[in-house]
């Protein structure tokens, strides 16, 4: 009996707001001293703004495909459709799932361990506790996604008003303090255009860009967007807009208070700055909304991210159990669990510093470039027509194919290994599965 369709009941406003809750989430806040750290100067801004530029660049690639195919599963479906659905499109389309059910398990993991980092400063925790609480935020989003789509999207905006205040608050206390611009006038002290800086750059790059990730995770949940060849562009780019203005400001703000050389060396940047402000009760207020604002982002990232093996699924590509949906709540339940599950346990594994890297060097290849590169394949094949079409092609997908290999190398040679590892053993069990289902390559294509 065929699966009924998930309904499109997310509006703009909700998409948008489901994007900025993922792209804030813990990672503003955790990296901020690192990138600071890796600047060594008060020009620490301009990674803030290379993430910024790169993630706009890369919306307008998301935007042309997003619009064009507006499914469930974002990314499967454009690798599946630029590199032809009954060719190469089978092999990169399943590479994504495969990478998927490990680096989507690892966003979700680092925001929850970010979590239980930022609440050992409320309260003193033993690493076994901080692996409890870690588990426990997985636990308690699995639960709060086990529910319709449309109380999904009224959560969204309850979580992206949270989201919103917090940084608004953050952003009012440096302006209240009278120095605000303090920072921004001494922006470029002490540069000098050379090597050095553009390699910081691009190590820094590595963490902003991290922290910018999830602009596009509306095209994930293409088929439950209202109107989307318009609502899925405008939704990344007011995302992008919007956080990176509010990025920019949380800095200056920060720096404007505890000067950038005592920042770099604080685990609890903003907690710290709130003490500064107003003593120890706005801390604990402020470290609070910052532990809401991580949570609201582990709440999106698993929203957008279960949909991926259910689109996979219902396509005849992955295992049939993860097509399944909710008989009453219409969404992919299976999928929700299994990546709630794995999540879980990499929750309990890995440390923040370790996943990371390893999230970006995963995905480039595959996701950003492989998406890139199908999306020239299709225009200069003309066989679909775009509902958007980006200024300027194709030099923006250029820029954003050779940005992401410079982030892809500034993760490390160790990360990009590991990434090369997990394509090349997805690539074995294509062919193996491949083989046994006589599919492309093994067959001829229908």
């Amino acid at each position: 009996m065929p699966q009924p369709l998930p309904e499109r009941r997310l509006g703009l406003f909700q998409a948008t707001a489901i994007n900025m809750i993922d792209m804030v989430g813990i990672g503003p806040f955790i990296t901020m001293p690192m990138v600071i750290g890796i600047m060594d100067g008060p020009y620490f801004l301009y990674a803030w703004l290379a993430g910024a530029f790169l993630s706009v660049i890369d919306a307008m690639v998301w935007s042309e495909l997003g619009a064009a195919f507006p499914l469930a599963g974002g990314s499967y479906n454009f690798l599946k459709e630029t590199y032809s659905k009954n060719k190469a499109g089978r092999l990169m389309s399943f590479l994504f799932v495969w990478q998927t059910m490990i680096q989507a398990p690892l966003v979700i993991a680092s925001a929850a361990i970010g979590f239980a980092a930022y609440f050992s400063y409320l309260l003193p925790v033993t690493p076994l506790q901080s692996k409890m609480i870690s588990g426990g935020v997985v636990v308690l989003i699995v639960v709060l996604l086990f529910r319709k789509i449309e109380t999904i999207g009224k959560i969204s905006v309850v979580l992206w008003v949270a989201v919103i205040g917090t940084m608004l608050w953050i952003i009012g206390g440096g302006i209240a303090n009278g120095n605000f611009l303090t920072p921004i006038a001494q922006l470029n002290d002490g540069l000098s255009v050379n090597y050095a800086f553009i390699a910081a750059i691009g190590f820094a790059s590595v963490k902003t860009v991290y922290s910018y990730l999830g602009y596009y995770n509306v095209c994930h949940l293409g088929g439950e967007i209202v109107d989307p060849s318009r609502n899925i562009p405008r939704s990344m780019f007011l995302s992008i807009l919007g956080i990176s203005a509010l990025y920019l400001m949380m800095n200056i703000s920060v720096v404007s208070v505890i000067p950038w050389n005592y920042a770099k060396d604080s685990e609890f940047l903003v907690s710290l700055f709130m003490h500064e402000l107003a003593g120890p009760v706005a801390a604990t207020i402020a470290t609070c909304l910052i532990l809401v604002v991580a949570f609201a982002s582990v709440f999106s990232a698993t929203l957008g991210y279960s949909r991926i093996p259910y689109a996979a699924a219902v396509d005849g590509a992955f295992f049939k159990v993860f097509a399944r949906l909710h008989p009453t709540g219409n969404f992919p339940y299976v999928s929700l669990l299994a990546l709630g599950g794995i999540a879980f346990v990499f929750s309990l594994l890995f440390k923040l510093s370790d996943v990371i890297s390893a999230i970006l060097a995963m995905r480039i290849l595959i996701q950003f470039i492989g998406q890139a590169v199908g999306l020239l394949i299709l225009r200069q094949n003309k066989s679909k027509e775009f509902p958007y079409k980006m200024p300027f092609f194709p030099w923006p997908v250029y820029i954003a194919i050779a940005m992401w290999g410079c982030i892809l190398l500034a993760t490390g040679y160790k990360m990009v290994a590991g990434g090369l590892l997990v394509i090349s053993l997805g690539t074995i069990v294509y062919f193996v599965k491949a083989r046994l289902e006589k599919e492309w390559p093994f067959t001829k294509a229908e």
